[in-house]
């Protein structure tokens, strides 16, 4: 049985949350699905400082709470971007790559740290069922060839990333994947709900780890319910809680991204190695055919 190694970053800063559970739902049920053996290891990041090595074959960073602009500088950004620094390094240099998935906080601070775009506030915080639409790239990317256009997510953020820098874009070879639903009554620039950052490196703004047992209990807490009314109407939240039961909404987005992620990172990159082999067996074949003479 294949072992593969996987490093949970645990952005949550010991705040209670249903991401974690997620996660490691999905890795459990990956594993079992896929006869692996698959070990994972989680790292509290913002708290205790947390920080894995390169030694894991794949990295999930998580979501968390709190302004993705504060923490500039912080001692634990430092070691966190170290790592991600040593990871681009590493696989710029080795054959066998290690991808890294960045969720919602994660996909955050990455933006800001390589001035992707303009990290900043919304007007009002987003919390709910969205649809999300694929760009151009976003219909050629690998990770989302198993959801339709548009796909459903759970949104839950008080920060958005707009104002794109495409020269800062361009120069990390980074591509836009999708971006939030169009409001043609909101005269506001449409955010950016994912970015492949680089060929081993994708982020969401949105939560695909959610599942609907998760949601439901979360709308259903008395605290979260006057939220969301308060914010957005009765209306909206009933229409939040019947969207939890349609299984072509955020079950497929939670049924189908992670996976494709673990899928390409696993099996995906291997078949990448195996077809260059095939490519250079041909051309030697060829070479040979060219100088035999009969």
């Amino acid at each position: 049985m294949r072992t593969i190694k996987i490093a949970v970053l645990d952005m949550y800063e010991g705040v209670p949350n249903e991401g974690m559970r997620c996660i490691r739902e999905i890795l459990l049920k990956y594993a079992e699905m896929h006869s692996l053996n698959l070990l994972f290891d989680e790292f509290e990041v913002r708290l205790e400082q947390q920080v894995p090595d390169t030694s894991y074959d794949i990295y999930i960073s998580t979501g968390g709470p709190g302004s993705p602009v504060d923490s500039e500088g912080s001692d634990w950004e430092k070691a966190y971007f170290h790592l991600v620094e040593d990871l681009m390094a590493w696989n710029n240099h080795h054959e066998q790559k290690k991808p890294m998935l960045f969720i919602c906080h994660s996909y955050q601070i990455m933006c800001r740290y390589y001035k992707l775009g303009n990290v900043c506030k919304r007007k009002s915080p987003a919390f709910g069922v969205f649809p999300v639409h694929k760009t151009a790239a976003g219909m050629q990317e690998k990770v989302f060839s198993a959801l339709p256009d548009p796909f459903y997510i759970v949104d839950s953020r008080n920060w958005q990333v707009i104002e794109l820098n495409e020269e800062n874009l361009a120069a990390m070879g980074a591509k836009v994947l999708a971006i939030e639903k169009e409001r043609p009554h909101v005269p506001l620039e449409r955010a950016t709900m994912a970015i492949r950052f680089n060929d081993h490196f994708i982020g969401t703004q949105f939560h695909p780890e959610a599942d609907a047992a998760g949601m439901h209990m979360y709308l259903l807490q008395e605290e979260k319910k006057e939220q969301v009314i308060s914010h957005h109407g009765m209306e909206k939240y009933e229409s939040m809680l019947t969207q939890l039961t349609d299984p072509d909404k955020i079950m497929l987005t939670h049924d189908r991204f992670i996976t494709a992620f673990l899928d390409y990172a696993i099996y995906g990159a291997l078949s990448e190695r195996l077809a260059t082999i095939e490519r250079l067996v041909q051309v030697a074949a060829h070479n040979d055919n060219e100088n035999t003479f009969f």
